[in-house]
């Protein structure tokens, strides 16, 4: 019995380091997190360990790059002063290879994996809202329900353009509902390790201090199939 408990210990340890340092399974993804050398501008910050190529850091900071086709600029020219901080999204979204507490499935025809409530740092979520507060939009998620007929995403018929601080009032709304939930507004602060920084400079990646506390606090429940079958067969055995 000690034996068994030993073993299903190693494989819980095993499966959140797995967690702390992956990519995940989506369009332009490394399959392992690894260093670059030299990431384009914003991405900059992930070089030693990044689950993107200097090739997508590149495109992330153009408009509509072949990255998704996605056009900033549907309601006109988005200032640089907003821009920055969805070329920071991306950077994010494409480069962290420690998100593994977040990763959901999903069945899309571009990704099979996503994130949800990655809990946002403060500081982070109400700069990006007063950056853009003024600028314009036609959508509260931009993750569907968008026109593609032309190639790129415009703005849907029944759509009108409006500032953001209408169709998002507070930096929590902006943060949370514009990709779907894929972000969780929280009151913490970039030095209290228990928020993901969108944010920060070259150097050790604050985010992987962040997700070991919530691999700590609140493991997730699922562990990679390998693993689970692994633990299954050794208890057969050792009883």
């Amino acid at each position: 019995m000690l034996i068994l408990t030993f073993v299903l210990a190693l494989v819980s340890m095993a499966a959140s380091k797995d967690k702390l340092n992956m990519c995940m399974d989506a369009k332009h993804h490394k399959t392992t997190p690894g260093p670059e050398g030299k990431l384009y501008q914003q991405c900059s910050p992930w070089k030693d360990n990044a689950c993107c190529t200097a090739n997508t850091t590149e495109e992330a900071h153009q408009d509509n790059s072949y990255l998704y086709n996605f056009n900033w600029n549907h309601c006109g020219v988005m200032k640089n002063s907003c821009k920055q901080h969805f070329i920071q999204d991306t950077c994010f979204y494409e480069c962290s290879p420690h998100l593994g507490p977040w990763i959901q499935p999903v069945d899309m025809s571009w990704r099979k994996e996503r994130i949800l409530d990655v809990p946002l740092c403060l500081e982070d979520c109400d700069m990006w809202w007063n950056d853009c507060k003024n600028e314009l939009t036609c959508k509260e998620d931009w993750h569907k329900g968008w026109d593609w007929s032309s190639g790129r995403n415009e703005c849907p018929k029944e759509a009108r353009c409006r500032i953001f601080s209408e169709v998002f009032p507070t930096p929590q709304s902006l943060c949370e509902k514009i990709w779907s939930n894929s972000y969780k507004y929280t009151t913490y602060t970039k030095n209290s390790s228990k928020c993901m920084q969108l944010w920060f400079p070259e150097g050790p990646n604050p985010n992987k201090k962040v997700a070991e506390y919530y691999l700590n606090k609140a493991p997730s429940p699922g562990m990679p199939a390998s693993l689970f079958f692994l633990s299954a067969i050794l208890s057969v055995l050792l009883f």
